[in-house]
């Protein structure tokens, strides 16, 4: 349920179109919480049939111009509903440490490889980041939803450190098995 959340927060921030809205999940809400054109499309009509949101009124409404949307009062009273609610932790599900656990039992022809490969996505991922910590929060930026923003940047660096320095020790390990 939180794809509704997501737009909810990003339409919060911005009043969008349902494109500007796709490109925003590319550009940042994507790095957490990813939807494709389509997911963000079909939601929208969801969250307009339900009450949530809107489609601004355009001027001069004209054929195939791109809707905007803004949150209504439920939206917003629905987001900080399920922004206060108590929910667990999910179980982790990567593909590449299953793959290791196959390994295992199968061998490790071309683990290390794939290995390596995560390990360059994960440190350029984590460059990112830092740019974009560089860019978007120098000290100055300390406002509350600043504030909140950058530890949702900070918990992102956070885990590609931790993959890098996983994937890294994990190629060590594998290098010294016969």
């Amino acid at each position: 349920m939180s794809l509704p959340h997501a737009i909810l927060t990003a339409l919060l921030e911005k009043p969008s179109s349902g494109l500007d809205l796709t490109r925003r999940f590319d550009r940042s809400i994507g790095y957490f919480w990813s939807a494709t054109h389509q997911q963000i499309y079909r939601e929208l009509g969801r969250l307009e049939a339900g009450g949530f949101v809107r489609a601004l009124p355009a001027e001069p409404p004209a054929r195939g111009q791109r809707k905007s949307y803004e949150v209504l009062p439920a939206g917003r009273a629905e987001l900080a509903r399920w922004t206060a609610a108590a929910q667990d932790p999910k179980p982790s599900r990567d593909a590449l440490l299953l793959r290791l656990r196959a390994a295992a039992v199968v061998g490790t022809a071309g683990i290390d490889a794939e290995l390596r490969r995560h390990l360059e996505l994960h440190e350029r991922q984590l460059a990112e980041y830092r740019r974009i910590g560089e860019r978007d929060f120098p000290p100055e930026r300390d406002s509350p939803e600043d504030l909140l923003r950058h530890l949702v940047l900070r918990a992102g660096i956070d885990l590609e450190t931790f993959w890098t320095r996983w994937l890294t020790d994990a190629l060590e390990e594998l290098g010294r098995l016969p």
